[in-house]
């Protein structure tokens, strides 16, 4: 067995993709990671940015997340409905571009690609921060822990749908009934006065300094702006549709209603016990992890808790895994991403759509050094920039097509538009400072990107059709050229190629040593099978220099001609023997390719030892 199939498994066949596809069971935990993961540092997050006002904002807390649920409670409807007009899936991407045209639509695409990378960065430091906080020796160790950890999740997903779906589904239920037994067992104590508030500690630093100055309105709109991270990853169900099993819509639409309540559910608790037991964000343990050691003190269920909480975390960057390829294979098919992305690996997933999101993910983790706090500002300015977009595009598929209760589904998306837009403005300004400002260039610099992907493949599809090239004339002449680096078995055959492919074939000798030059002379006239041998003199040393010379000149001779150049090699037994050798063949032919009128074609010669 290969290492690749040990890591991801064998190949699938095409006509078992349907066989492949996600159950609703299993569909919550692949598409619901993100967002019910969020629980866990959604409220923390408010409470970092109230604090910024001094701890008396704090009662906000409870408000400020039920305003954040009644959010998700609109966005989750607009989506339901966006499920059944377009079961093809694509989400925000397809509505948009549909709806609204091109650039809404790349700019949506873009705004979603980006989201993904930075919930990937999000989700792994905050699943490693609950690691941290358990077993606080682990900090130093906090990027190795964030990189290992996608590496990890991106092996799992080059797996397949649903062997991913397995691999996260009891993670998600175990996080949800031990968030869900917190909230009970922490009410009830609260009923019964059995735990004590804690003592709030004092202010962190940074919050502190933020303080000087700041208006009361304004940090309210900043602690819910950072709380909106709770919504990321809702429009993942939407975006997936065509991961379901029939019958699709049905079973997405199922999945994304639960999982809006579960989310709204757990959300209002957490919020609810952190303001009533006056939990204070401390800068080396969650806000999480204070809860439950309140409510269960440092026995096993504490450390259940943690350990769930860490593993949702980091698997919740599954829901990007699971979106980001499916994405960018739709736009790699309409030529706005590069063509590979569309193509289904081994395992009938995006392969190479998962292995760039594990590659571009890591990069936000080396530079904030796997540091949550300073990766949320970057966080939900380009989700919510989609929910825009998509919900202002089914406004219009409503008014155009005007289906069976259209007036209804209309008011639910422009409702959501606006809302979505509102929540937009506030995150961009209030985060803009913070780090926002990056996503904000970031959006329209990949739009740039995909624009010119798009014109570079209609351009190569002009240069390539019969309609607009006409015919080409036949070739009036055909030089062979064989480079030689002495006289071998691997010559031997190239030279009986060439002369099978042409009557004019020239062997070519770069001379820098005259000696070596006389010998080789001597071993051609008994080899060389009557292939007439030039040497071409290099005064400075360089091989490819007087060949492509040469070759040119052989051009202004033949111009209607047409050049192949035949490089012998030897392919040696083990990969490392190729450190052993150059790769001037390999030069040759990288400078080859741009030469218009000239073939290169190796002729290999394999070693047995």
């Amino acid at each position: 067995m290969s290492i690749k199939e040990f890591l991801i498994g064998t190949p699938l066949e095409t006509v078992r993709e349907k066989h492949e596809r996600l159950t609703k069971t299993l569909g919550l935990a692949v598409f619901s990671s993100d967002a019910l993961s969020s629980v866990a540092y959604g409220t923390e997050e408010i409470m970092i940015a109230l604090l910024a006002g001094g701890a008396a904002l704090l009662h906000l807390t409870l408000p400020i997340a039920i305003t954040i649920v009644a959010l998700v409670a609109i966005v989750a409807t607009s989506y339901f409905q966006t499920i059944h007009a377009y079961p093809s899936g694509g989400g925000a991407y397809i509505v948009a571009k549909d709806n609204l045209g091109t650039y809404p639509g790349l700019v949506a695409g873009a705004a979603l690609l980006v989201d993904y990378v930075l919930t990937v960065t999000v989700s792994i430091s905050a699943g490693v921060a609950a690691v941290t906080s358990a077993f606080p020796a682990l900090a130093r160790h906090t990027i190795a822990l964030c990189l290992f950890s996608i590496l990890a999740i991106m092996i799992v997903n080059l797996r397949g749908v649903k062997e991913s779906g397995k691999a996260v589904a009891f993670p998600v239920y175990a996080f949800v009934g031990g968030l869900s037994l917190l909230i009970v067992a922490g009410l009830f104590k609260l009923l019964t006065m059995k735990a004590a508030p804690m003592a709030g500690p004092a202010v962190p630093r940074q919050a502190v300094s933020a303080a000087a100055g700041a208006l009361p309105l304004f940090i309210i709109l900043r602690a819910f702006a950072s709380g909106c991270a709770t919504l990321t990853g809702i429009e993942a169900v939407s975006n997936g549709v065509r991961a379901f099993k029939e019958p699709e819509a049905k079973n997405a639409s199922l999945t994304l209603g639960w999982m809006a309540f579960i989310l709204g559910a757990l959300t209002l608790g957490i919020a609810f016990l952190a303001q009533h037991f006056h939990v204070v964000p401390r800068e080396n343990e969650t806000v999480l992890s204070q809860l439950a050691r309140t409510v269960f003190h440092t026995g096993l269920i504490y450390y259940l808790i943690q350990f769930s909480t860490a593993i949702i975390l980091i698997l919740a960057a599954n829901t990007s895994f699971a979106d980001f390829p499916r994405l960018s294979s739709i736009m790699a098919a309409d030529r706005y991403l590069p063509r590979q992305l569309s193509n289904r690996g081994d395992r009938l997933v995006f392969s190479n759509g998962i292995v760039m999101l594990g590659a571009f993910s890591a990069v936000p983790i080396v530079i904030f050094e796997g540091n949550t706090n300073a990766l949320i500002p970057l966080y939900a300015v380009g989700v919510f920039t989609a929910f825009t977009l998509s919900q202002a595009g089914m406004v219009k598929h409503w008014f155009v097509r005007r289906g069976e209760g259209w007036a209804k589904s209309i008011v639910i998306n422009a409702v959501g538009t606006a809302v979505t837009f509102v929540v937009l403005l506030i995150i961009a300004v209030t985060k803009f400072t913070h780090g926002a400002w990056i996503v904000v260039l970031a959006i329209p610099g990949l739009v740039l990107l995909t624009r010119k992907i798009h014109s570079h493949y209609l351009d190569v599809a002009k240069e390539l059709s019969l309609e607009t090239g006409g015919r080409e004339a036949e070739y009036t002449h055909h030089t062979v050229i064989i480079p030689l680096s002495g006289v071998h078995r691997a010559v031997l055959k190239a030279v009986k190629y060439g002369k099978a492919l042409s009557d004019d074939v020239k062997a070519v000798y770069v001379v820098l040593d005259m000696n070596e030059a006389r010998k080789l002379e001597e071993k051609w006239k008994e080899y060389g099978m009557g292939v007439p041998l030039v040497l071409l003199h290099s005064p400075y040393r360089s091989v490819s220099g007087p060949l492509m010379d040469y070759i040119e000149g052989v051009q202004d001779k033949y111009p209607d001609g047409v050049i192949t150049v035949i490089l012998p090699e030897f392919v040696p037994l083990k990969w490392w023997h190729h450190l052993l050798h150059n790769q001037t063949a390999l030069l040759i032919k990288g400078k080859l390719l741009f030469k218009k009128g000239v073939v290169s074609t190796s002729v290999p010669l394999r070693l047995q030892r």
